[in-house]
């Protein structure tokens, strides 16, 4: 089953095409992020402007670069929210358009389940086993949401926590913006924590001592700003590198709280933007051996894009089947 995905839920316009679920034949990503990177964050009505422009050269590319017209196409998956109000809409209606010329069906998807579908992608040089992995533990993480979910299949699962304020992928942006560095701030704290000792300064672990899975990064947050207004000096790629460590410390503290709660997980998966932090990666296998930890294939997988969006459809068009 091929299914065409569309995402346009923030600054990127994307279109994909993937077979059964799994296998990308295609993914086509035209982002605004470097117009926005001298501003700190996105521009809502720009992006949505952009992407009017980009969505039908980056959907007609898609259908290119995957070998296959319209005919070949069993269905339309796009998202649905959340998101930018107009960013969502030029997706949508897009989709809506397309769906109806082409006569084929039409599946919104949730955003957080297309970030949950993401480490089932493959392409034709990137294999994976795929054998029966639930029910796991899935960490969505990015600038817009922090979630735990307890999942038991492909589309069934449960919220077991949640970010109480900012997103993770927020608080590296809050930090990096602090730090003078540039947006987005997962990438630019990452770079300029190389070489650091995240052990040089201490941050508090957020909701150390209460039982819940929620998360918070409002604090550390704000432990940075007091630490830089501090009249003693400072290494940028220590205090960058310390800050990095106290965000993923924290995400994954909430995981082995999670796991001790629920000893049937069979696999820990993490999603969403923040996925690519190599330091979240090494800390998460060095504390949790024990079991097997699953990311995206590819980094082109970690951030918003239309591929997870087309296997979440397929495997949503699966259950109804």
């Amino acid at each position: 089953m091929l299914v065409l995905g569309i995402e346009t839920s923030c600054d990127e316009t994307a279109a994909s095409i993937v077979e059964n679920g799994t296998s990308v034949l295609s993914n086509i990503i035209a982002t605004s992020k470097e117009a926005f990177e001298h501003l700190g964050g996105v521009i809502p009505e720009s992006a949505a402007r952009r992407q009017v422009e980009c969505i039908l050269p980056v959907i007609t590319q898609a259908l290119t670069d995957a070998h296959i017209t319209p005919k070949h196409i069993d269905a339309i998956a796009v998202t649905k929210g959340p998101g930018l109000l107009g960013s969502l809409l030029v997706g949508t209606t897009t989709a809506r358009i397309l769906a109806s010329v082409w006569k084929k069906p039409l599946i919104g998807v949730h955003h957080t389940l297309g970030h949950l579908s993401s480490t089932f992608l493959q392409t034709t040089d990137m294999r994976q086993q795929t054998t029966d992995c639930f029910p796991l533990l899935a960490l969505s993480v990015s600038g817009g949401h922090t979630e735990l979910w307890y999942r038991e299949s492909h589309i069934k699962g449960i919220l077991l926590g949640q970010t109480r304020d900012d997103a993770a992928g927020e608080a590296f942006d809050k930090g990096a913006s602090l730090l003078s560095l540039t947006y987005p701030g997962g990438p630019s704290i990452q770079k300029a924590a190389e070489h650091g000792n995240d052990h040089a300064y201490e941050f508090p672990l957020p909701l150390k001592a209460k039982p819940t899975l929620d998360f918070s990064f409002s604090g550390l947050k704000t432990a940075l700003k007091y630490l830089l207004q501090s009249e003693e000096p400072l290494a940028l790629r220590d205090v960058a590198a310390s800050y990095q460590h106290a965000i993923c410390r924290h995400l994954v503290d909430r995981i082995q709280k999670a796991l001790k709660q629920y000893p049937d997980i069979r696999e820990i998966h993490i999603v969403g933007g923040v996925s690519a932090n190599a330091h979240l990666r090494t800390l998460l296998t060095q504390t949790i051996p024990d079991v097997p930890a699953r990311f995206p294939l590819s980094l082109a997988y970690c951030t918003d894009n239309a591929a997870m969006i087309a296997a979440a459809g397929f495997f949503m068009t699966e259950k109804v089947a």
